[in-house]
């Protein structure tokens, strides 16, 4: 790697600089993270990035949509989820702004079949039983997948379940699809010798949001703070790409997932994570998916997602 000092590497130096004496004096500041289970809490102590001087308060969810509803309701000031789940925020007005992106996988967004199912293509799903997970990824790569193989929504029997749901009703035979994503890809293909009839590359981005509340990023003093726990998330991933193997180990007690499924979700990523700032293709990405859920007729036409990202803070 270059140690030359770039003008961006300069000018970050000096907003660090000049937010460090507000960080150092954050001790008695709280902030109040959404996560998931397996994420921040057990990877920033991971990467050596958890020992900030500021006090951070872990609340674990399932889902983004969760936490863009925690955050506004005023219970949370950072959180993270995809897309989707901003696009609802948008269309709502949820007191939330995305303010950088994690560029991570889409290899692990996919739709399961049976592997003696007769299902060949997108198509052939016309009047089966598909489940989903409602307003995440899954929701919107198959709606996706669908009109691209000329079918919609009412073409198919969608059924909207959790992940946990999902994966019994998988098992016991009650679908004949699923779209899903994470660590559930791997035990479906173990446990119900299920395949992958899709993937979603080349319809997902790969855009995941970190986000906070308006109120955290006007508050002068968790404003830098989120700022700085940013950064930390940023060089967690950096370090965990480098490191894989003990991001294997350590996921391994805490998401009671068979190593070698996490193991297999990791060398088959599309990308590597990486936290970049918001930009305008990223802020058009997000516009794409709120456009589609409009057309489907799930959002109000002209939802703008523009007013809830923040292009400030890094």
């Amino acid at each position: 790697m270059s140690k030359t000092l770039t003008r961006r590497t300069i000018l970050a130096l000096g907003a660090a600089t000049l937010a460090a004496p507000y960080i150092a004096r954050a001790g008695n500041v709280t902030l109040r993270v959404g996560t998931y289970r397996g994420q921040d809490e057990t990877l920033l102590p991971l990467a050596g990035e958890s020992a900030t001087p500021y006090q951070v308060k872990y609340f674990e969810f399932t889902s983004g949509q969760l936490i863009i509803e925690a955050m506004n309701g005023g219970a949370l000031d950072y959180g993270s989820w995809s897309e989707i789940p901003q696009a609802f925020a948008a269309a709502s007005g949820a007191q939330v702004r995305a303010v950088a992106v994690l560029k991570g996988d889409v290899n692990d967004q996919v739709v399961l079949v049976p592997k003696t199912s007769t299902i060949t293509d997108i198509a052939g799903l016309k009047g089966k039983r598909v489940g989903y997970v409602r307003a995440t990824t899954s929701h919107y790569y198959l709606l996706r997948m669908l009109w691209q193989a000329g079918l919609t929504f009412s073409d198919i029997q969608p059924i909207s379940l959790n992940p946990t749901d999902g994966a019994a009703a998988f098992s016991a035979g009650q679908l004949d699809a699923w779209a899903i994503y994470g660590y559930a890809i791997e035990e479906a293909k173990a446990a119900n010798n299920a395949r992958v009839l899709r993937t979603a590359q080349g319809i997902l981005s790969g855009n995941y949001l970190l986000g906070a509340s308006p109120a955290a990023l006007a508050d002068p003093a968790l404003r830098p703070v989120v700022k700085d726990y940013v950064a930390r998330v940023g060089r967690t991933y950096d370090w965990l790409e480098a490191h894989k193997p003990q991001w294997e180990t350590a996921l391994e007690g805490v998401i009671q997932v068979k190593p070698e499924y996490v193991k297999a979700e990791l060398e088959h990523q599309s990308q590597p994570d990486q936290v970049v700032p918001v930009n305008d293709a990223a802020i058009a990405s997000a516009q794409a998916v709120a456009d589609t859920f409009a057309k489907a007729g799930l959002l109000p036409s002209g939802t703008n997602v523009r007013p809830y990202f923040d292009t400030t803070l890094i």
